[in-house]
């Protein structure tokens, strides 16, 4: 076995995994949050404004865990991603072709869609029902707008999601690796 290990983009040393299993050992009680902060305040391991990365210690517990190197107290409660590629619910109504002159449908009203609201889930009912890929979930922090025409027709769904952390081209010449 190896003496050193990189696991989401951290390298963890046997004495790492010690001081987890002892951490596990001294304070049962600790639950998963805790121990991710306490990892996070060991390794001083802070995002680019100074917080706690309490995400990443949280998914490379979880990797540790799923590898069989440490093992973690039972969860507290259901995840939170308990509803990750849920389908919409929104009402998806039969599409209805709008043949008109562009001048036509305007006023044109871009309106920002609030996460919770009734509208959202119409909104990712319209994005499954309409777009090429379908829609299942957003990742991540993002803006929805729903464009509707001056009979109050939704016309479009704009998405902007927040920027990648790695990302790849789709094209690259072949052979080149990632």
């Amino acid at each position: 076995m190896a003496s050193e290990w990189i696991v989401q983009g951290r390298t963890l040393t046997a004495a790492d995994l010690a001081q987890l299993r002892a951490w596990r050992a001294e304070h049962p009680t600790w639950h998963r949050t805790r121990l991710a902060r306490e990892l996070c305040a060991w390794w001083a391991w802070r995002n680019g404004v100074g917080q706690r990365k309490d995400m990443a210690a949280r998914s490379l517990l979880l990797k540790l865990e799923a590898r069989g190197w440490i093992t973690l107290p039972p969860r507290q409660r259901p995840s939170v991603n308990d509803r990750r590629n849920h389908r919409p619910a929104g009402e998806v109504r039969a599409p209805v072709r709008i043949q008109a002159s562009w001048a036509s449908l305007h006023p044109l009203r871009v309106a920002p869609v609030a996460p919770g609201s009734p509208e959202a889930a119409g909104f990712g009912a319209l994005l499954q029902q309409h777009h090429y890929l379908g829609h299942r979930n957003c990742v991540g922090e993002n803006l929805q707008y729903l464009v509707r025409d001056r009979l109050d027709r939704p016309l479009a769904c704009a998405l902007f999601g927040a920027a990648a952390w790695q990302c790849c081209g789709r094209r690259r010449p072949p052979g080149q690796l990632v």
